[in-house]
C-alpha cells in the first residue's frame, strides 16, 4: 500500500484536531452532569482506598478492628476499604452507513449521538479507575482520564471508514471472561443474526448493554404523500406513492422488532434500552453507567 501524502496527511490531522476539541467539551459536560446525579458504585470489599468505619459484627476479621477509633468510643469499630478491583469493559457502535441518516436537519445523525454517549460512557469509567476499550481487532484496554483522546480520536478516524453492511454486528473475538460489552447502534440486522452473535459473546460470560438508538422517524414513519426511499447500505431505492398507507404495517412490524431483540436479551441475561436522537443524551448515558453498575454488584 503506498504511503499517504504528507500535505493528505496533515489535512487529515488539521480537520481531526478541529473536530476533536468540540466533541470532547461535549462528553465532559454530558459526563459530569451524569456523575453529579449518579451515587456511584463505591463498595466495601479488597482494596487500598479507605471507605469508612462501622460497629464491629460477630464474623468480622480481628485485623480489620481499627483500635484507634475504638478506644475513642464505647464501641469497637472496623475499618472498611473500598472494593478496588478493576473491571474492563468493552465498547462498540454501529459503524455503518445506516447510523449516518437523520430525518430532521435539527437532529444529530445516529453516529453522532451514537459516538457522544460512547466517549461519555468512557469517561465516567476512566473517571472510576475502569478500563476501557473499543470492541475491534488489535484494541487494548486503557486505563486512566488520559485516554479519552485517544479513544475519541480512533472514533473520528472510524466515522471516515466505509463499514461494510456485514459490520453491523461487531466481530466474534475473544473477549476476557466476566468482562463487560456495551453496543451502540440502530440493530436493524435480522433478529437471528443478532442471537448468533450475542450468543457467542455470553458463552465467553461476557455479559452486557444494547441501547437500541434510532431517529424518531424510524419509530413512527410521519412522512405523507410520494416518498422515495434510498437504500443506504446498497439496498437500492423505493418509491412509494402513498406512504401514509404503510404506516400502521410498517409500525407493528418496527415494534415486533424490538421486542424480538427484548426477548433474546432477557434469554441471554443481557440489558435492552432504547433511546432516540430527539431525547437528552443524558438520559441514555445514566442508564447506561447504572446499568453497568448493577451487573458489577451481581458480579460479587
Amino acid at each position: 500500500m503506498a504511503a499517504t501524502a504528507p500535505s493528505t496527511l496533515q489535512l487529515e490531522a488539521e480537520r481531526l484536531a478541529g473536530a476533536l476539541p468540540p466533541l470532547l467539551v461535549d462528553v465532559r459536560r454530558i459526563a459530569e452532569t451524569v456523575a453529579q446525579g449518579a451515587h456511584g458504585r463505591r463498595r466495601v470489599g479488597p482494596g487500598e482506598a479507605f471507605w469508612q468505619f462501622r460497629p464491629y459484627v460477630a464474623g468480622d476479621r480481628p485485623q480489620t478492628i481499627d483500635w484507634r477509633t475504638s478506644a475513642k468510643n464505647d464501641t469497637i469499630f472496623v475499618r472498611e476499604m473500598e472494593w478496588a478491583a478493576a473491571a474492563t469493559v468493552y465498547l462498540w457502535r454501529d459503524p455503518t452507513a445506516s447510523m449516518d441518516w437523520r430525518s430532521d436537519k435539527a437532529l444529530p445523525t445516529k453516529r453522532q449521538r451514537a459516538d457522544l454517549i460512547l466517549l461519555a460512557l468512557a469517561s465516567l469509567l476512566l473517571r472510576g479507575g475502569e478500563r476501557v476499550a473499543l470492541l475491534g481487532p488489535g484494541e487494548r484496554p486503557r486505563v486512566g482520564r488520559g485516554a479519552l483522546p485517544a479513544l475519541s480520536a480512533r472514533i473520528a478516524r472510524d466515522a471516515d471508514a466505509t463499514a461494510p453492511a456485514e459490520a453491523a454486528l461487531p466481530a466474534p473475538l475473544p473477549l476476557p471472561r466476566h468482562a463487560r460489552a456495551v453496543l451502540i447502534g440502530d440493530f436493524l440486522t435480522p433478529l437471528p443474526e443478532i442471537e448468533a452473535r450475542l450468543t457467542t459473546l455470553s458463552r465467553r460470560g461476557v455479559a452486557g448493554q444494547l441501547l437500541l438508538l434510532l431517529d424518531p422517524a424510524e419509530t413512527a414513519l410521519p412522512f405523507q404523500g410520494r416518498v422515495r426511499f434510498e437504500g443506504l447500505e446498497g439496498e437500492g431505492n423505493w418509491l412509494v406513492p402513498r406512504v401514509e398507507t404503510l404506516r400502521d404495517a410498517y409500525i407493528e412490524r418496527e415494534r415486533a422488532h424490538e421486542q424480538g431483540l427484548a426477548a433474546i436479551c432477557r434469554a441471554l441475561g443481557w440489558r435492552l434500552q432504547r433511546h432516540l436522537t430527539n431525547q437528552p443524551a443524558s438520559q441514555a448515558l445514566l442508564e447506561l453507567f447504572l446499568g453497568l453498575g448493577d451487573s458489577w454488584e451481581r458480579r460479587r
